[in-house]
């Protein structure tokens, strides 16, 4: 029975798009269970190291929740009665039936712990190159080779010696899961050996034979010449090879000056051009691992041992990227955007400017480009990345550092992605690049702060404020909350404050720091209350006015509810005080007037007006007359 049981607690077979074996892999756990409760100790001597070892691994390994959770079961019960289970009360303990429930910590915590056992660990090394790192889930495989790489340290020579060679051919094979698991599982092993070798002051390779080497150097190469690059398989093969680049460049693999590095160069700049051509669930992951490839690549092999950049080999590539930026297609200006943030310091010094100019036209709207609003989301967020790269000094060349002479230019690009309310098919759009300006406000201006905070002048404060102010007072949870978390994390700052914050003290009565964490901006019951407060003070008045117009005259329910019932408490309180109440008006009439012709504000703004003239909020003037 031993046998067929261990083979059914790891039966998983792929039928159409679902899979079938999770209710055979329970069942095999309940036949387990019923061994411990049917045999004497004895009895099943013999067979304990298997069963133990296909237990835990269906407990840490399984896909399905049920599965883990039944195997669990089963392992405590041979645990508690039959008593020979190796370290049985040890494991228990780190995967009992809830800490299983969890798959990622299963997999990247649990196991690492069990395969410290050195009875578990090589059936637990076996399982996940035989089993899971071909599984049909693509999830499942990107978290075997995540564990292969928590494992490594438990049995190097093990991993180097047999799993490595068994690895690389597979890399290279036909099908396409095996061959994606074993890319990204080799990737994640070199990186652990080779953080094992620096750990103990032994040379990068020391794990590594002649022909390992080597096979690693030819996976692309392979793919390559055999143009398993395109097509869908493509879309799988790309963030594998590119996630590769990374962990070889991080590892300081010693290629330096070998032609690989160029074909490794030319995928990163081919995935990223291509990035039209590929389904839209898998552009980002191409993208982002594409970006992550290119900054471990330039931070290991375009340095050289002054610190410097090749000149010939930094102007091609920083002009090049740079000439992306102009591309009629939206993905390749994000792809490129991203790419350029992500270059390090030594690659952007002298370069600087030319960057921040590229950069800049990206976030422009022009009658063309209207819609592209991830190319100036993506640009934003690369340009507050460059500042944090290239660092600050005040009276430093503009070609190097944020400085005087660029430090307004900068908060005049952030600053203009705020007013950013296009609409297309999509719905609001504009809000990505809303949501991209704020958080690379916030990054620009607490590094400044923590550095030269005399760069920041008082009125880009009050305007990096007031807009802060106005987005918390808008219709959209989603980004009043960002805006709203934003705004508290500039207020609250501390190491040091940041300067020219209008009316620092009355906000800081309104948001107690207390509640920094606590307040949920997400819900409207809890934002409206705090943010119309800010009406009475004058340097945000018209902007919170304007961000209300919008959620007092909106179509959503409880945005509207509460929106409308903060505003009415506001008038109520300066009903007695006829100068404020004047002034409230003249904003009003300021913010109808700046915008007549933009349906956004004009057309809410007349429904908010509808609803305070019912509810009687204008009755002072009636009376005077």
């Amino acid at each position: 029975v031993v046998p067929v049981m261990l083979k059914a607690l790891t039966y998983d077979e792929k039928r159409g798009a679902c899979s079938v074996g999770s209710n055979v892999r329970d069942a095999a756990c309940y036949v387990c269970w019923a061994f411990a409760r049917a045999y004497e100790p004895a009895e099943l001597i013999p067979f304990i190291n298997h069963i133990s070892s296909a237990l835990v691994i269906a407990a840490v390994f399984d896909r399905d929740v049920n599965c883990r959770r039944a195997a669990s079961a089963a392992f405590q019960e041979n645990v508690g009665r039959q008593g020979t289970f190796p370290h049985g009360i040890d494991i228990l303990t780190a995967a009992d039936y809830f800490a299983v429930g969890n798959r990622v910590n299963c997999y990247l915590t649990i196991s690492v712990y069990i395969a410290g056992f050195p009875e578990y660990t090589k059936p637990m090394i076996d399982h996940l190159v035989n089993m899971k790192i071909n599984h049909w889930d693509s999830v499942i495989r990107e978290l075997a080779t995540k564990a292969l790489h928590n494992i490594t340290p438990q049995a190097p020579e093990y991993m180097a010696n047999v799993v490595l060679p068994r690895l690389l051919p597979l890399s290279v094979g036909s099908d396409l899961h095996i061959r994606h698991g074993a890319i990204l599982a080799c990737a994640e092993i070199t990186h652990a050996l080779c953080k094992l070798a620096q750990e103990n002051n032994r040379s990068v390779t020391y794990y590594f034979s002649e022909k390992s080497l080597e096979g690693l150097k030819q996976i692309h190469q392979e793919l390559s010449s055999r143009q398993l690059y395109r097509g869908l398989g493509g879309e799988l093969m790309r963030p594998a090879v590119c996630t590769l680049i990374e962990k070889l460049s991080l590892s300081k693999m010693p290629f330096r000056g070998d032609p690989i590095i160029g074909g490794w160069q030319w995928l990163i700049n081919d995935s990223l051009r291509q990035l039209t051509l590929v389904s839209s669930a898998a552009r980002q992951r191409i993208k982002e691992s594409a970006v992550s490839a290119l900054a471990a690549l330039c931070n290991e092999f375009y340095i050289n041992e002054e610190g410097e950049a090749d000149p010939a080999l930094q102007d091609e590539l920083v002009t090049q990227y740079v000439s992306e930026l102009q591309n009629s297609e939206e993905m390749i200006r994000c792809g490129f955007s991203r790419a350029l943030g992500a270059l390090p310091r030594f690659l952007l010094k002298g370069r600087l400017q030319q960057v921040l100019e590229g950069l800049k036209k990206v976030t422009v709207i022009s009658p063309e480009d209207v819609s592209f609003a991830e190319a100036r989301r993506d640009a934003l967020i690369a340009i507050a990345k460059v500042c944090q790269t290239v660092g600050v000094k005040g009276d430093g060349s503009q070609q190097e550092y944020v400085c005087r002479e660029n430090v307004d230019q900068i908060y005049a690009t952030l600053l203009t992605g705020v007013t950013d309310y296009t609409t297309d098919s999509r719905g609001d759009v504009g809000g990505w690049v809303r949501e991209a300006a704020m958080s690379s406000l916030m990054e620009v201006t607490l590094l400044l702060v923590q550095k030269e905070a005399e760069l920041i002048h008082a009125n880009i404060c009050k305007q990096i404020m007031c807009w802060l102010a106005q987005q918390s007072a808008e219709k959209i949870d989603k980004f009043r909350a960002h805006a709203g978390s934003v705004f508290l994390t500039l207020l609250h700052f501390d190491h040091p404050p940041v300067p020219h914050i209008p009316h620092r003290e009355e906000l800081e009565r309104i948001f107690p720091r207390a509640e920094k964490e606590t307040l949920n901006w997400n819900a409207a019951s809890e934002a409206f209350p705090r943010i119309t407060q800010l009406l009475g003070l004058p340097a945000y008045q018209y902007h919170v006015l304007l961000g209300l117009s919008v959620s007092v005259g909106g179509l959503t329910e409880t945005t509207l509810r509460y929106s409308a019932q903060s505003l009415f408490d506001y008038m109520k309180k300066i009903q007695s005080d006829p100068s404020a109440l004047e002034g409230f008006c003249e904003t009003l009439l300021k913010v109808f007037e700046d915008n007549l012709r933009n349906d956004r504000v004009s057309v809410p703004l007349l429904t908010m007006l509808d609803q305070m003239l019912a509810n009687g909020c204008f009755d002072m003037f009636t009376e005077q007359e």
